[in-house]
């Protein structure tokens, strides 16, 4: 039995290693390096946008073009080909505007989900760690009331059981941060695909 608890604090020591991660930063999880928010000109290598773009969540056409291409659940290659009849759709002394618009919309809306996933990552991190800290005070406590010579045998047992299903819990929750760990890059490489479409199609005209 002992031995049960030693291997589940084993294990609960392990998953929440990556809690204490590098950059200084004990809620950051992730190997990927935390980078809060990011610049238009990361992602952005076409002209300097002009002023009007910033206006982009008053053109309800815009705005709603803006929301669908930033929903991963849209298939990356659909979502560029939506761009090309956008454009194509423009007449020929708005589309500069508005592409320029579309671009801005873009970047604010996909950045702005980026930072509040990244915020979400901490704060599950936080969890984590609070979770590990948890299990190691109940396994000390189920080891402690084993040594109890007039231990109930029973209640040793249901405490032992507790503890293994709470582990069970964090590290599956600890593997999910894998998958989690991915999405800030996954909306960054998402958002520089779409702005590119956007650079050649104003490129080639």
């Amino acid at each position: 039995m002992r031995t049960n608890i030693v291997l589940i604090l084993l294990c609960a020591t392990l998953a929440a290693g990556p809690i204490s991660a590098a950059q200084g930063d004990p809620d950051w999880p992730c190997i990927q390096r935390k980078v809060p928010e990011l610049s238009l000109g990361q992602i952005w290598n076409g002209p300097e946008l002009p002023a009007v773009a910033f206006g982009w969540s008053k053109d309800a056409g815009v705005t709603e073009l803006v929301e669908e291409l930033a929903a991963r659940r849209l298939p990356l290659k659909q979502a560029q080909q939506e761009i090309v009849a956008f454009a194509k759709g423009l007449p020929e002394g708005a589309r500069k505007e508005r592409l320029a618009m579309l671009v801005q919309g873009l970047f604010d809306h996909m950045n702005r989900e980026r930072s509040d996933v990244i915020s979400g990552i901490g704060r599950y991190a936080r969890g984590q760690r609070d979770m590990a800290a948890y299990l190691r005070r109940q396994a000390s406590e189920v080891d402690a009331l084993r040594a109890k010579p007039d231990a109930d045998p029973n209640a040793v047992q249901l405490r032992n059981d507790q503890l293994v299903f709470q582990t069970r819990v964090f590290q599956e929750r600890a593997q999910s941060l894998t998958y989690v760990c991915e999405v800030p890059t996954l909306i960054e490489q998402r958002l520089y695909a779409l702005a590119k479409t956007i650079t050649e199609i104003l490129a080639a005209r």
